[in-house]
């Protein structure tokens, strides 16, 4: 598996195993393309994730619905 980017590491630092474990996925599908960064969109009682082509790959933005 590739690594996964430092900003991407140090995001996961300190959330949950469900939030890990819900975004985590997603980080490695960026790394492995390497063309897109990641939304993460969290809102009360779900948190999302995706690749964002309008986000430069390695990095990582946050949303709430």
């Amino acid at each position: 598996m590739n690594q996964l980017p430092a900003a991407y590491e140090a995001y996961l630092q300190g959330k949950s195993e469900d939030f890990v474990a819900t975004v985590l996925p997603v980080l490695q599908q960026s790394v492995a393309e390497k063309t897109h960064g990641v939304h993460v969109v969290i809102n009360p009682h779900v948190v999302q994730a995706h690749t964002d082509p309008d986000i430069p790959f390695g990095e990582i933005r946050e949303g709430v619905d």
